[in-house]
């Protein structure tokens, strides 16, 4: 008994050594990350990443420089934090936001570390609407919007900025923009614009479905919008343009059609043509969510922008929010069979037809805004301009301005919608064809003859463009496809 009870215990050494033996061989496990408890309202993303640290790590890279050369017209920034100015590639532009702060200095946004950064470093006009600029810039936005009311919009840029704690005056988008504290799930923080904007589209929040609350998150300011303005022309609320349309199908044509109902969204005096406007900026889920391929497949802006990755053993959205360009199409692969390769030439194929449509419509809308000019000082003469013809021929102009503004200020370069973004930018050169002969036939009629080609003179609102930038793409010869001028590069400029 006493020799049995000897080998069964040198086998259970045997194998209690085996077992620690294999242990070590191991890799260890994950440390678990204690509970921490983020108090309601709770901004400072620090707290946050005390309880999410992988989270955390990624959203911090935002400010790192991405890949160059793997977005063909969203370069993005370097290591030396270079900015790119999109007036030098298209230069029509500065003859169109001429008057307006965008043709003072209209920068490629470096992403959403530098929300706060680039507004402070561009052109004081570009933030001359007042603490509203900050709307979309900085999570303290909703709690200063509550405690300030209207003097939030109005009061100037630098007072608003002032009122954030100074360890934040240049933090961008941050965890509470997108999340609740309590569980985590998404959260539109943002009640007092997208909140006002889902109104107008009769959609209420608590119906909406996760994956469209995915997306919804990001149009908080992914988003057109309209800044309101008093009789003293001072800013004093956000207006979303949706009245006439609904989530999914949201329009070029009705975002027009309520700009012409409601004059107190004209925000600025266009100089060559001298009409007030109101303004498009960054309308991307407009654009998306209008019955495009991805969004009629249940695509998300995450599904293509905040992609699952591995950080050790975890498994995490990639809150490095970028093109998937620039992480060569790892994104697209998780649905599409076809290497980056073949992949990367569709989105180039898609953008560069994009971008030709953009310029031929861009330089024949401002060739129409010089025949206004020339109308006017016709008048200004004494000439006789039918009425008619005039007013036929603005609203022909305004269609395509806003046509053409709206893909330009959209960031896809057209391939969050291909068949859309190619359907506005056709009409818009419709348009400006059509308001072009009308002019032209006012200005005969009133005994003015006109050259056929028209100096657009666009080294006039050229004028000190881009100094101290780097042109968008040095290369890029961005040309008049009519000929009314020589041809610019960037290098020219």
């Amino acid at each position: 008994m006493k020799e049995e009870f000897k080998r069964i215990g040198k086998v259970l050494l045997t194998m209690s050594a085996a077992v620690l033996l294999l242990a070590g061989c191991q890799p260890e496990k994950a440390e678990m990350v204690r509970p921490v408890e983020i108090p309601a309202g709770e901004i400072d993303p620090e707290v946050w990443g005390k309880a999410y640290p992988v989270h955390y790590d990624l959203w911090k890279k935002t400010e790192e420089p991405l890949p160059a050369g793997k977005s063909k017209y969203r370069p993005g920034f370097d290591a030396d934090r270079v900015t790119y100015d999109k007036l030098s590639a298209y230069p029509y532009l500065a003859l169109l936001f001429n008057g307006w702060g965008f043709g003072v200095e209209y920068n490629e946004p470096r992403g959403h570390a530098y929300m706060v950064r680039d507004q402070l470093e561009i052109d004081s006009s570009r933030i001359g609407a007042g603490g509203v600029c900050l709307t979309c810039k900085t999570p303290y936005a909703p709690k200063l919007e509550k405690e300030m009311g209207v003097n939030y919009y109005k009061n100037p840029f630098m007072d608003v900025l002032h009122e954030i704690p100074e360890k934040h005056h240049e933090l961008g988008v941050a965890c509470i923009d997108c999340h609740d504290p309590k569980d985590m799930s998404l959260n539109l923080s943002r009640e007092f614009t997208l909140g006002k904007g889902l109104d107008a589209l009769g959609t209420e929040e608590g119906k909406l479905s996760h994956q469209q609350m995915r997306t919804l998150v990001c149009a908080q300011c992914h988003v057109t919008y309209n800044i309101v303005k008093d009789e003293n022309k001072k800013s004093v609320g956000i207006y979303f343009p949706w009245q006439e349309s609904q989530l999914g199908k949201i329009t070029i044509e009705n975002i027009i059609a309520q700009f012409r109902k409601d004059p107190t969204i004209r925000e600025w005096k266009q100089s060559v043509t001298g009409f007030a406007l109101p303004f498009i900026r960054h309308p991307e889920f407009e654009l998306f969510s209008n019955d495009s391929v991805h969004w009629m497949a249940g695509a998300s802006c995450t599904d293509c922008h905040m992609p699952y990755t591995k950080v050790g053993s975890a498994k995490v959205s990639d809150h490095r929010v970028a093109s998937p360009l620039k992480a060569d199409l790892k994104a697209c692969q998780q649905c599409h069979a076809e290497g980056a390769d073949w992949l990367r030439q569709r989105v180039y194929a898609i953008q560069d037809r994009t971008v030709s449509m953009q310029i031929r419509a861009g330089y024949a809308t401002a060739t129409v805004a010089k025949l206004f000019e020339l109308t006017h000082q016709a008048q200004a003469d004494g000439k006789k301009i039918d009425q008619d013809l005039y007013d036929q021929a603005k609203e022909h102009y305004i269609d395509a301005f806003f046509r053409n503004l709206f893909i330009g200020a959209e960031n896809s370069m057209g391939f969050h919608n291909p068949p859309e973004a190619a359907r506005v930018l056709s009409d818009a050169v419709a348009f400006a064809g059509k308001a072009e002969g009308l002019l032209r036939q006012a200005l005969a009629q009133a005994g003015v003859s006109l050259p056929a080609n028209i100096d657009l003179e666009l080294e006039k609102y050229l004028h000190d463009r881009g100094k101290n930038k780097v042109p968008f793409r040095p290369e890029q010869v961005v040309e008049d496809p009519f000929g009314n001028q020589e041809k610019l590069t960037g290098k020219q400029i």
